[in-house]
C-alpha cells in the first residue's frame, strides 16, 4: 500500500501532455451543432449549383434527410474524439478483459476527462445493454428553457457528439456497439449502449 497520491487521469508528469482550457471545450460544444448545420446546408447548395459532383436529378434536402446527414457529421467526429481519447489514457492500463470494466472507465475516467464528473448512474441487464445516466450533463447546463418546451427538443441534437465520444472510445476498446441518447428534462441526459456481439 503506498501513501503517495495517485495521479490524475491525465498523468501531469507526462512532458508531452498538453493541456485545454475548459472554457474552449464548452465554447466549442456550443458551436459544433450549428457549425455541422451550417456544413450540411453549405454541401447541399454546392451539389445544386453544380460545384461538387452530385447524383442525377438532385434535389435539396428535406429537414429530415437535413437532419440525419447533421447526425452523422457530429456522430463520426464524436467518433474520432473518442478514439483519441482512449489511445491517449488508457495506454499506462492494462488491457480490459471484461465489457463492464470498460464500461466503468468510460463513466469513470473518461467522463471525468471531458466533462468534469462521473456519471451518475450505470444500469446494466448483463446482457450487452448499458444505460448511462448524467444528471446534469455539462454541455445542457447553461442552456436556457424556455417556456414553449421546445428546449428538449432543441437539445437533442447536442447529444450526437457524445454519442460519437462513446462509440468511438468503446470501439478503440475493442468493443461494437450502437450508442443512443435522450433527454427528457434538461439538464440530464441518459444514453444507451447495446454492445453488437461478432458473429463467427
Amino acid at each position: 500500500m503506498s501513501f503517495d497520491a495517485p495521479l490524475p487521469p491525465y498523468n501531469a508528469s507526462d512532458p508531452s501532455a498538453t493541456f485545454l482550457n475548459s472554457s474552449c471545450l464548452d465554447l466549442l460544444m456550443i458551436e459544433l451543432v450549428p457549425m455541422a448545420y451550417r456544413v450540411v446546408n453549405e454541401v447541399d447548395a454546392a451539389a445544386l449549383d453544380g460545384r461538387l459532383p452530385a447524383k442525377a436529378g438532385h434535389e435539396s434536402m428535406d429537414e429530415e434527410e437535413e437532419r440525419d446527414a447533421v447526425f452523422y457529421r457530429l456522430e463520426m467526429l464524436g467518433y474520432r474524439v473518442g478514439q483519441g481519447l482512449v489511445e491517449r489514457f488508457s495506454r499506462d492500463r492494462p488491457r480490459f478483459t471484461d465489457t463492464l470494466d470498460v464500461i466503468k472507465f468510460l463513466c469513470k475516467d473518461l467522463w471525468m476527462l471531458v466533462f468534469r464528473k462521473q456519471i451518475d448512474n450505470l444500469k446494466t441487464n448483463h446482457r450487452g445493454v448499458y444505460v448511462l445516466t448524467d444528471n446534469s450533463f455539462r454541455p445542457f447546463a447553461r442552456m436556457s428553457t424556455e417556456a414553449g418546451g421546445q428546449a428538449v427538443v432543441r437539445a437533442q441534437p447536442f447529444l450526437w457528439f457524445p454519442c460519437g465520444i462513446i462509440r468511438g472510445a468503446l470501439a478503440s476498446m475493442g468493443i461494437n456497439a450502437t450508442v443512443q441518447a435522450e433527454t427528457s428534462e434538461l439538464p440530464g441526459a441518459t444514453f444507451q449502449i447495446k454492445s453488437i456481439v461478432a458473429k463467427p
